[in-house]
């Protein structure tokens, strides 16, 4: 998920809650309103979840999505 996909997932708090994630810092209270950790990082892997802040991200967010590709 990258910058305002997080929209998306709070419409799926039962999934999201208790993982933690990063997005748009717009989408902040968002994200904690599903129960689910907002984290400043760039990029950010929760188990089988990547996220990233914004398109200049998107680099390493493939990087990260392949490596979990290749586990």
């Amino acid at each position: 998920a990258i910058c305002h996909a997080s929209l998306v997932l709070e419409t799926l708090p039962d999934i999201m809650k208790g993982r933690s994630m990063t997005a748009y810092i717009a989408c902040k209270p968002g994200v904690e309103a599903i129960g689910a950790n907002y984290v400043s990082e760039p990029t950010h892997v929760d188990n089988n979840f990547v996220s990233a802040h914004a398109w200049p991200d998107l680099p390493a967010l493939m990087r990260e999505f392949i490596k979990l590709l290749n586990k």
